[in-house]
Order: structure tokens, then sequence, then C-alpha cells
């Protein structure tokens, strides 16, 4: 990746051709665990669908003792397919709690603020992930019933996903965000990167 592809004009695309609104997630409510950038998880509701498009982009967490809690976002897109992959997520949330004006809150200190509490997100996405993991978990549906355990399964490997994308790969995408922030611009050849 060379410098910060902005996914919010496809994502604008394609929201115009829905006749609801969309993305009404409101900021002070977002989800901790959202990596910096323009889409977020706030208010969302409790069924866990956002995988159902948007696996690499979109986890759940365990706010709700044990089960699925929100839904946040994990990976921000970074080309027209999977900006399209998050737009359809958010448009299976019954209460349009994703929000896409993260570019009006983050700056690149708070980004930085972000990723030096990254061990904060990386060991809850291990720890529900050895958890949701499980060979049986007495969350699973109403009476601790397996229906649901490809479910938590899938939400485990989500979670592992996160951690590896913390441990390879996020610091980059970070970097070229902060600088798009800082600049609205790419960087050109040779232009450095802000640390974090």
């Amino acid at each position: 990746m060379h410098g910060y592809w902005d996914p919010l004009p496809v994502a604008r695309r394609l929201v115009a051709a829905v006749d609801r609104e969309v993305f009404a997630g409101v900021w002070a409510e977002r989800n901790w665990r959202n990596v910096p950038g323009p889409f977020y998880g706030a208010a969302t509701d409790s069924m866990a669908t956002g995988r159902l498009d948007a696996p690499h982009h979109i986890a759940y967490d365990d706010d709700f003792g044990g089960g699925f809690g929100t839904e946040f976002v994990y990976r921000q897109p970074m080309d027209e397919a999977e900006t399209e992959a998050v737009v359809s997520a958010a448009c299976l949330e019954l209460y349009s709690g994703y929000g896409w004006d993260g570019d009006e809150h983050w700056t690149p200190a708070t980004v930085r603020e972000w990723w030096r509490d990254r061990s904060r997100v990386r060991g809850w996405a291990l720890a529900i992930a050895a958890d949701w993991g499980a060979a049986t978990h007495p969350g699973w549906g109403s009476n601790g019933s397996v229906k649901f355990q490809g479910h938590y399964h899938d939400a485990a490997r989500g979670h592992l996903d996160f951690a590896a994308y913390i441990d390879d790969g996020l610091e980059r995408y970070l970097r070229n965000y902060a600088f798009w922030l800082d600049q609205r611009r790419p960087p050109r050849r040779g232009e450095a990167l802000p640390m974090l």
C-alpha cells in the first residue's frame, strides 16, 4: 500500500442507491475496539450480521455478558470491493448503528493514542477468541445449545484475524492514515510518514 486510499467517495455512491439512512452511528457511542478510520461501529444491534458481508473488516464484542454484543470495524477498507463489503454490512445492521464520519474526529494525535493502547484490544481479542473458539461454550444460544457454535467459531476467527492485523499491517495503515488526516492527500514519493 502506498498512501491512504479514501473509501468515502465509493461509500457515498453506494449509499445513494439505498432508500434509508445507513450510517446513523454517533461518534460518542463508538465501540473502543474500532480501528481508526472513517468507518466505525457504534450502537449496533446484537444480531451479529456484519461478518456475513464483511468478514475481513467486522468483528463482534461480548459486551452483553458472554453472548454477541455490538459490531465494530477492525480493518478499514482499502479498495472499492472492501468498501462495498463494509457498506453491505452496514446496510444489514438493524439500527443503522455504523458511522462513517471518523475522519471528522480522528487526528494524528488520537491515532497515536489508539496505537499506544493496542495491547489492550489485542489482549481482549485473543481472550475472546479462545473463549468463543472453544469446543463448547455455555452462552451458545438458548440453554447452551450448540446450534450457534459455527457462528461463535467464525466470530473467534475474526478476533484472531484482528490480533494478527495488529501484529502485521495495521501500523503501516495507521501511519498512512495519520499522514492523510494531516495533509488530506497521500504522501508523495520519498515523503516520510509520521511515526506512531
